[in-house]
This record gives C-alpha cells, structure tokens and sequence, in this order.
C-alpha cells in the first residue's frame, strides 16, 4: 500500500507558510528521533523511544519492506499507528518526480551532450548537467540575459556547456583555485574541438564563447554582489568591497548546481539585493553545512531560517535534523538486500565502537567525535564482494586532522595497513564473513542476523577507528564482551535507522519550502516556481528553486 500524494501546495506564501506549519507540527512530537544521534544507539539504548509495539512488528518484517519505509510504503499487518506515521509524514513531504520542464519553461530545449564536453562527468553529473544548463538556459534567453554566475562551478562543467553549447557569457566562481586550473584547461581543449568544427563550416568567424574562472571563497552576500559586478568589468578580477552598482552589464543570472550549504542560501539573497541579478536558478545540497540561527549562528546571514514567516514560528532544526535532512528516500529504495544490511551492520560497527570509547577515552565521546569515511569504503567493498584496499579517496576524514598511524601501535596482526604521504590511514579489510556460506546477504530479516560471525570485522574497524582518532589502543580491551552485551539490540538497529531516516524527506521539504518562502514574501516583484528538475534515483537533491524579477524590488 503507497501513501497518499501530497495535499498541500506552495504556489503562494499562504500556502506554503501552511505546509510548513503542518510539518513542524507533525515532527515535534519526534524530536527524539529527528534529534538523535545513531552512534548512541546503545549506549543511550535509542530504541527503547519508540513504540514497542512498532519496534515488534519491525524487527520481524523482511528486509525489503524496511528499505521501502522512507518512500511511504507500508504494509496491512502493521499497527494502524505506525502506518498512519508512515503515510502523513510521506503525504507531508514534497513529491520528487521530475516535473514536465517543457511545460513550465516555454522554449526550453534539452540535448545530450556530446563525447567532448561531458569527458570526465559520470552518469549522474552528466544528466545533471543536461538538465539543469537547458534549464538554465532557457530562464536566461527569457530576461535576455548579458551573463551567467556559476556559482560554486567546480571544474566548470555547467559553465561549459551554457558557453559553448548554448553560447552565453559565463563566469565560474569557486573556491578551489585547483578547480579554476581545470576548469580552465580543459575549456582550452573544447576550444580547440569547436574551433575545428566552425573551421569546416560556414561560421568559421563566429566568436566562441569561453567561461571566465575567478577563485574565490564566497563568504558572504556582499562579496558575491561584488564579483558579479567586478567579473564583468575587470579582467583580472578580485573581489572588492564595494557595492552591485548600476551601469555597465544590467542583466545577470545566478546559477548553482548544488552548491553547499549556506552558499545556495547566500545565491538567493544576492538575488534580492543585487539590482544587476534578475533571475536566479539554485539547486542546494548538504544541508548538514548550514548555518543556524540560534544554534551556531546569529543575524541575517544565517542559512536557517530564511523567511519571515519560519522565523516568526521560532522553528529551529539542529545538527542532527539537518544531517537527517540529506537522506533520500529513493536511495533507500533502490538498495538490494545485501547492501541494505551491510549499511545496518555498518551502523552497529559504529554504535558499539562508540560504548568501547565511552569506556576507555570518555573525554573523546563529548566532542561527537568521527572516524572519517570508513564505513562507507567498507560497504563498497563489500558491495563489490572484492579484498582490495580500500581507495584513499574513500577514507578521508576531513573534519578531523589528518593523523599518522604507527602500525605497531595499531596492531600489526591486521591484513595491510599503509600510511599515505598526506597521513590518511588505510587498511584492507577482510571479508572472510561476508560472501560466503554464513553471508547476511542471504538474511531476509533483521532478526536472525549473524552478528556474532561479525565480530573479526568489528575488532578491526575498531582498531582502525583508534587510529583515525590518533588514539592508543587500550591494552586491556574487551572487546568481545561489548560485542556480546550488543547482541541481544543489534537486530533493531536496521527498524530504528529507516524509521529515522524515513523523516528525512520530510526535513528536506521544510528547509526548501524555508527558501521558497523568503522569495514569495517579496510579493508581485519575483515569480518563483520550485521544481524536481532531476531523476531522483541519480540525484537525490533534485529540486531546484528558479526565480526571476518582474519589477524593480
């Protein structure tokens, strides 16, 4: 049984400002999960805030259904309390289909890119990029626009494709100086193609169009302001601290394919205050980046929230909501049974490393510490059933100083370990307990798990966990005994997580629905349609807020 489609709309302020009361309303009462931490699950013992009766019902229910709870699917057996949770919190949620883009922008045309300018995109940056440049595209040709920012460019592949497929002005802002170097070379390599292909035409004289790269670290609106006044008029750009001034190029576009955290909030508001910028396309992502009012941030400048209407509630999220917030359902539901369980076992390994912290380093558990990507190189590993190190680009760890790891002092009866110049700790995992026999891919039930054949693969994320936090090991450890305690719990920990991130969607919905808002606030002088512009299952942050200003605010 699916849920029911949404009954809510946002084409005004009013009712958008309704849908957005009617989620909060809705999630308060679940601020123990929407503000959980699921590295504590065992040691908070998490499970027990959830109705017994839901946790009894889950913890027997096939895999597969578990998978499909965060897309609203629900089964007849369940408590009619837990199927109405499912089916209000989808019905709340904003639908993710592709929208009929056609339809909304009269004119818009949309090509597959050709061999020489998606080289080096994968498939799903390659159907990003199709999508949103005709997208953007079309909204520039209806403002006759003189140029478009891509904001947050990357290595230029938007601003590509808008300069020498649809032939508009382009400049590509990020802040990574090594991305304007290759944004910039390989824009002289598609130079060269075209200009070999207008040499055998008849429009051999036409001028191509070449992005413009400027390498800055856009902190705040009046520094975007800035660049899109000085980019256009300097040709060695630097950001100045002037103001958007009349003059000169009138007609500008701001584009951004998901650019993070408060720089997508930081496009829209330069939309409004920037008189040059007259429409402004925005596809956001890693909500986790946002800045909060209250919580790590204060004034205007904040990420969250944007509108009058979410302020005025005194709505407020947290870390752990806005983290939950990039879940995606659909993701969820394209996982095969093996991967499922893999992600849930991977969420125990983590889960029981934090009860082995608390005992032995307390001090390192109150700062919420993280051990970097590891487990998400695990499940790929697994994934591809393969005993190959894991790849360094996996097992990064950004948010923590990158540490050395001595392998004496990490426990040299592991398979490989190697210490990589920049000082990422990598280690080969075995998976002597995984594809064989004894696999929980075979496993169509949380229950029943064979856990306790995990725990070789548990010792070793363990001891790579110590190194990842430049930690001694402590020598006397028992870890089999933290394994053993976990046991009897580590079956409810799949129902938990997909209970939890089934609330992601709809968090989601309330931080776009936020912006949505702060734009139609401004009345009759901007037209604003927010739309899923992506296939979701490529891209799960797929909606894209486009706005244009129709009188001078």
């Amino acid at each position: 049984m699916s849920s029911n489609p949404s009954n809510y709309s946002c084409e005004t302020a009013a009712e958008t400002l309704r849908w957005i009361n009617a989620i909060a309303d809705f999630v308060k009462p679940f601020s123990f999960l929407t503000n959980a931490h699921v590295v504590n699950f065992f040691n908070d013992t998490l499970w027990e805030a959830i109705d017994k009766d839901w946790m009894d019902c889950l913890r027997q229910e096939p895999l597969p259904n578990l998978l499909q709870i965060p897309s609203g699917l629900v089964q007849d057996h369940w408590p009619a309390s837990l199927r109405e949770f499912i089916v209000t919190l989808r019905s709340l949620s904003l639908p993710r289909q592709r929208a009929d883009l056609p339809a909304v922008l009269p004119g818009m045309s949309m090509t597959s890119l050709n061999s020489v300018l998606s080289t080096g995109m994968n498939s799903k940056k390659k159907h990003e990029v199709e999508v949103l440049s005709a997208v953007v595209s079309s909204v520039a040709n209806s403002i006759s626009a003189d140029a478009i920012i891509d904001v947050g460019a990357g290595q230029g592949y938007l601003a590509q494709v808008l300069s020498f497929h649809y032939q508009h002005s382009v400049i590509a802002i990020d802040s990574c100086s090594h991305h304007g170097n290759v944004t910039n070379a390989r824009a002289e390599q598609i130079k060269k193609h075209y200009a070999a292909q207008m040499r055998k035409s008849v429009a051999g004289n036409k001028i191509l169009n070449v992005p413009k790269t400027i390498t800055c670290n856009v902190m705040s609106i009046d520094m975007l302001k800035a660049l899109t006044d000085t980019s256009l008029h300097k040709d060695n750009a630097s950001p100045p601290q002037s103001e958007c001034n009349a003059g000169g190029v009138t007609s500008l576009v701001l584009a951004g394919l998901h650019a993070c955290g408060d720089l997508s909030v930081t496009m829209l508001k330069t939309f409004m205050e920037c008189e040059e910028v007259k429409a402004v396309i925005s596809v956001g992502c890693c909500y986790n980046l946002l800045s909060e009012e209250g919580l790590n941030h204060v004034g205007s400048q904040c990420g969250f929230p944007m509108s009058r209407g979410v302020k005025s509630a005194g709505l407020s999220l947290g870390k752990s909501s806005r983290d939950l917030a990039c879940q995606s359902a659909e993701r969820w539901s394209c996982l095969e049974n093996d991967a499922g369980l893999q992600n849930f076992e991977l969420h125990t390994f983590r889960a029981a490393f934090q009860m082995v912290l608390s005992v032995h380093y307390p001090e390192v558990v109150i700062t919420s510490p993280s051990i970097g990507r590891q487990g998400k190189a695990l499940r790929r590993q697994q994934h591809r059933g393969t005993s190959h190190s894991l790849n360094p680009k996996e097992s990064t760890c950004p948010s923590l100083p990158q540490l050395s790891c001595n392998i004496k002092k990490c426990g040299s009866h592991l398979n490989t370990t190697k210490v990589e110049q920049d000082g990422n700790f990598e280690m080969d995992l075995e998976m002597n307990a995984i594809g064989n026999g004894d696999s929980s891919s075979k496993v169509t039930k949380c229950e029943g798990t064979p856990f306790i054949s995990k725990y070789p693969l548990f010792e070793k994320y363990c001891l790579s966990g110590f190194c990842r936090l430049g930690l001694q090991p402590p020598k006397e450890t028992d870890l089999r005994g933290i394994w053993n305690r976990i046991q009897p719990f580590a079956e409810l920990i799949g129902p938990y997580w997909t209970l939890r991130a089934a609330l992601g969607p709809l968090l989601e919905t309330l931080l776009l629905l936020d912006r949505l808002l702060f734009l139609q606030e401004k009345g009759s002088s901007v037209e604003v349609v927010m739309l899923p512009i992506f296939d979701p299952a490529l891209s799960p942050r797929n909606v894209a807020i486009i706005a244009k200003k129709l009188t001078q605010i």
